[in-house]
């Protein structure tokens, strides 16, 4: 099975966020699917598989589990597909029967991805200890992503939090994991976020373009604009440009192929 690793989010090697991304030619059981993606450890792996034409089935799967919806495995797809064919546009359907939608512009990739709400929590006092966070200026809760999102007021704090992931995943079941967010210091960027998710096998996510199903949202309602330039302060770091249209995300980013070869 041919096999790509890429880096999402990024034009440089070793930047931004690593995605394995198999190539199905014949049906795969989940069993199998997942002991690949925990044999070869990246934050996410996706499978897909042409259906017709320009449109493919495609699945997220970490080291312990199988996820709905993945940005950076989404444009890691994306970046192989449009390299090994002529396509121009790619419509992905995921497990949950979402269709992602992929363009290919001059220098980057757009997709194009649901929104979804959030609702106001209050956030368990452990969760945050966990984290490393003394003050918050906002928390919220995506239902649809499961996902727990905490503004705090500067993101050079952001930048340096050292959270105690064995204790955060005592503090808090049910959720997939948890966003932390700052208006940026930088007048470069819009925001700043990291993603927290050890319940899922993974610390921290290196780059997160999914959760901008609902972090676009809320800074435009913050911020009152549209386009926005969002950073991640993960270790790798990772730059991408995000758009609100109506109930739809767009995301554009780069990616760049560092390795490919066979899964035998």
């Amino acid at each position: 099975m041919k096999t790509y690793f890429v880096d999402s989010f990024t034009n440089e090697k070793f930047k931004g966020n690593p995605a394995a991304v198999c190539i199905v030619e014949s049906d795969l059981d989940t069993n199998t699917m997942q002991n690949i993606a925990t044999e070869i450890g990246f934050s996410e792996t996706a499978f897909i598989k042409n259906i017709v034409d320009n449109t493919y089935s495609i699945k997220f799967f970490t080291p312990k589990t199988e996820i709905s919806l993945c940005g950076h495995a989404t444009l890691a797809s994306s970046k192989i597909v449009f390299d090994t064919t002529t396509l121009q546009n790619i419509t992905f359907i995921n497990c949950d029967n979402v269709e992602l939608k992929i363009e290919k512009a001059a220098h980057q990739i757009v997709m194009q991805f649901p929104v979804y709400d959030t609702v106001a929590i209050e956030v368990p006092k452990p969760v945050l200890d966990a984290i490393g966070i003394d003050k918050t200026v906002e928390t919220r809760f995506s239902p649809d992503r499961k996902i727990i999102l905490i503004e705090i007021n500067d993101s050079d704090i952001l930048a340096n939090l050292k959270p105690d992931f064995a204790a955060l995943v005592k503090s808090y079941s049910g959720i997939n994991g948890v966003l932390v967010t700052a208006k940026s210091n930088n007048p470069e960027h819009d925001f700043h976020y990291r993603y927290f998710w050890p319940w899922a096998g993974t610390n921290e996510d290196p780059v997160t373009g999914g959760i901008q199903t609902f972090l676009t949202k809320y800074w435009s309602a913050k911020l009152n604009k549209n386009k926005f330039k969002a950073f991640q302060s993960s270790l790798r770091t990772g730059i991408m440009t995000t758009e609100l249209i109506e109930d739809k995300v767009f995301i554009y980013g780069e990616a760049v192929t560092v390795f490919e070869g066979e899964f035998k």
